[in-house]
């Protein structure tokens, strides 16, 4: 069965970093995309980041460009996030996705909806405060 777990998420204050990992099994991910995405209490969970397995190609929405960077290792199983120049904004639960059949970097983009995506973690917790 394809899974994805998050881990990485913690306290930081304003300013700081984290890198969030998402670990495939079940799957290799060589061949699938990989989104980032996070939700906030009260608000529709919203796509972050995004890499395709074909060529690496990446996607960030416009409110952490310059400050997130999404990679992936291949060797590992595994896509990261570092985030970096975090601010009280970018806290949530950060969930990473993918799916057999759509393109997660579609769904990050806000083209198709979030049910497009089956494979889901469960989520790490990100807090930013001083």
């Amino acid at each position: 069965q394809a899974q994805v777990a998050e881990s990485g998420g913690g306290l930081v204050q304003p300013g700081g970093s984290l890198r969030l990992s998402c670990v495939a099994s079940g799957f290799t991910l060589d061949y699938y995309d990989i989104g980032w995405f996070r939700q906030v209490p009260g608000k529709e969970r919203e796509g972050v980041s995004c890499i395709s397995s074909s060529d690496g190609t990446t996607y960030y929405v416009d409110s952490v460009k310059g400050r997130f960077t999404i990679s992936r290792d291949n060797a590992k199983d595994t896509v990261y996030l570092q985030m970096n120049s975090l601010k009280p904004e970018d806290p949530g639960v950060y969930s990473c996705a993918t799916s057999g059949k759509n393109k997660p970097c579609e769904v990050v983009a806000g083209t198709y909806g979030l049910r497009y995506l089956e494979v889901w973690g469960q989520g790490t917790l990100v807090t930013v405060s001083s």
